[in-house]
């Protein structure tokens, strides 16, 4: 079903003057300032029961109504289908998952069904009138761990300013080659690879991006870290591994030729053969509640995959 919308807000002082558009941004601080442009052009919020221009200049006292109706998506990609969800927490507001190794996030080409969207809308189907199905944020396919969904437009556009705000707290566990030292910062800007196009790489040009590490286990010739970001680039911790010489075990993109080290035991070289997805996992997420305003986090502990990929590192170690 649709979700109806119907507010209303007088024009204080302090913002006596100001466009209409940005009194708007102001009252109405849970709706992006684009959509509420839109919603001006199309007459749904009026100014004193009259529709003006996003540009007319407003007076204190004004008095802003807001009534409108949030349409269902039709996009053809975007089908509810039954599959498995592992929810974690759940209240009117936000929807909070442990994502499995294998789910594709979004339907995409070559991937327009079974994803972790088409789920949601079946579970959710309210979820049908947000953007990109109250999805905010993102992990690559064969990453496992937390994502938070926001289940309401105020919800999602308070998750998404705070992820712009860098306010969001995301911890990885990843286990890497080779062996750290010592925790770091990686500050490099990400893009598009310059030739694969599918690819992200360091270049000049990119957005600017910030991964911080810390050193959890040593084994012989691995490493168990913990990342945290700080900016949320695609394929950033992969990438920014891979930048520092330490790429994820089983990263079939950024990983290169398999490693084997030598004199390993043959329980760790089969481990190390078998393992074909990046050893990531989304393990903490923190916010603030877009709604209640509370701090809230949670913990999803490593999947099996990775606790015996650990524990084969750990009994070739003694």
């Amino acid at each position: 079903m649709n979700e109806k919308i119907a507010l209303s807000a007088v024009v204080p002082e302090s913002l006596d003057g100001a466009r209409f558009d940005q009194i708007a941004a102001n009252l109405f601080s849970e709706y992006s300032r684009g959509r509420l442009q839109q919603w001006i052009k199309e007459g749904c919020l009026l100014v004193n029961n009259r529709q003006l221009r996003s540009k007319d200049k407003l007076t204190a006292g004004d008095e802003l109504k807001l009534e409108t109706e949030l349409i269902v998506s039709d996009d053809s990609n975007w089908q509810a289908e039954p599959v498995q969800l592992n929810i974690v927490y759940e209240d009117d507001h936000i929807l909070v998952l442990n994502k499995p190794a294998g789910t594709v996030v979004h339907p995409a080409a070559g991937n327009r069904s079974g994803t972790l969207m088409n789920g949601l809308l079946h579970y959710c189907p309210v979820l049908q009138n947000l953007p990109r199905a109250g999805i905010v944020h993102r992990l690559d396919k064969d990453t496992t761990g937390l994502m938070v969904v926001a289940k309401s437009l105020q919800a999602h556009h308070r998750l998404v300013r705070q992820l712009q705000k860098r306010e969001v707290s995301r911890q990885y566990e990843a286990v890497v080659l080779g062996v750290l030292t010592a925790g770091g910062v990686v500050d490099e800007p990400l893009g598009r690879h310059p030739v694969m196009r599918k690819k992200r790489a360091v270049i000049k040009s990119g957005k600017d991006s910030v991964t911080h590490y810390r050193v959890l286990e040593r084994f012989r010739a691995h490493t168990h870290v913990q990342c945290q970001l700080e900016t949320g680039r695609t394929h950033q911790i992969r990438v920014h591994m891979s930048h520092i010489r330490h790429p994820l075990v089983g990263d079939q993109v950024y990983g290169g030729r398999l490693n084997i080290p030598g004199g390993c035991s043959p329980a760790l070289s089969d481990m190390l053969r078998q393992f074909k997805r990046q050893a990531l996992h989304a393990a903490r997420l923190g916010f603030i509640h877009p709604i209640t305003g509370e701090e809230v986090s949670w913990e999803a502990p490593l999947p099996d995959d990775m606790q015996e990929l650990i524990a084969t590192l750990k009994a070739d170690v003694s």
